[in-house]
């Protein structure tokens, strides 16, 4: 790829305005997937990740041509919360094109990863330090396995803001690892449903009790879900009972003062996990 890396400040320019030449695209993903290079007349480029709406498969429990829409939304909130904390959010920059070569669709920033995992397979018993056990199986030997994750507060938050808007698509591939130690999280195209199908491999705080900086979080999202500028660019993606159920969703929180818990009215682990 020629041409200068353009700076942080120029990304979301350059995936929203940018004149998009497709590379290629991602065969394992379920919806049209295509790795592309944004430029501009400068030199400027970078590569992303661009979902056209006329790619997105048909699904039974979400209204028709709102993925893309949906992974918008949910960069905007980690954005939102990740200015609020002052650290760097959790979703890699995501955008809304109005047009693009296929047509209107969600454009991502493309993220490098490494081969480290922040989610993993273990022998039953073996949980690394640093790891925490989500649930015990067995591989088709029949020998005991136990899926683990990270004990890293990235992931706890990402967890938290999973359980804000219901994510239903959590699985291990869609939390990456950067060569500098970064972590972000993707596809979140399955969130802001307003019925409960939380399903995620970051179970494993589940019950562990809210710290005073994520209650207070959780308290200015519900306020700023309300009203004011979060509230407005949500509102251009998602449907009003949808902003009203992430609200909810976060106040339950609240109110319950912990993370939540698989309650067995939906499947709590995607499939497959990875």
């Amino acid at each position: 790829m020629t041409g200068h890396r353009p700076a942080d400040s120029d990304v979301v320019e350059l995936l929203t305005k940018g004149d998009l030449r497709i590379e290629g695209r991602l065969s394992g993903a379920s919806n049209t997937t295509l790795f592309c290079v944004a430029e501009d007349d400068s030199g400027g480029e970078v590569a992303c990740v661009y979902k056209p709406v006329r790619g997105e498969r048909p699904l039974w429990d979400f209204p028709d041509e709102t993925l893309g829409h949906r992974e918008v939304a949910t960069f905007e909130l980690h954005q939102w919360a990740a200015a609020s904390l002052g650290r760097t959010a959790l979703v890699p920059t995501t955008v809304w094109r109005a047009d693009g070569p296929l047509g209107a669709g969600a454009c991502q920033l493309w993220i490098e990863v490494t081969e480290t995992s922040c989610v993993d397979v273990v022998p039953s018993g073996e949980v690394p330090t640093g790891w925490l056990s989500v649930l015990r199986a067995s591989d088709d030997y029949g020998r005991p396995l136990e899926l683990v994750h990270r004990d890293d507060r990235r992931l706890r938050l990402m967890c938290l803001l999973d359980a804000v808007t219901n994510n239903s698509d959590r699985k291990g591939g869609h939390i990456l690892c950067t060569e500098d130690g970064a972590i972000y999280g993707i596809d979140h195209g399955l969130c802001f449903s307003d019925d409960d199908k939380l399903r995620t491999v970051l179970w494993g705080w589940a019950g562990t009790e809210l710290t005073e900086t994520e209650a207070d979080l959780l308290q200015a999202m519900v306020t700023a879900l309300a009203a004011g500028p979060l509230a407005e660019i949500l509102a251009e993606h998602l449907f009003a009972e949808e902003i009203a159920a992430t609200s909810y969703r976060a106040q339950r929180l609240l109110r319950h003062g912990q993370f939540p818990v698989p309650d067995g009215r939906w499947p709590a682990i995607p499939w497959p996990a990875f």
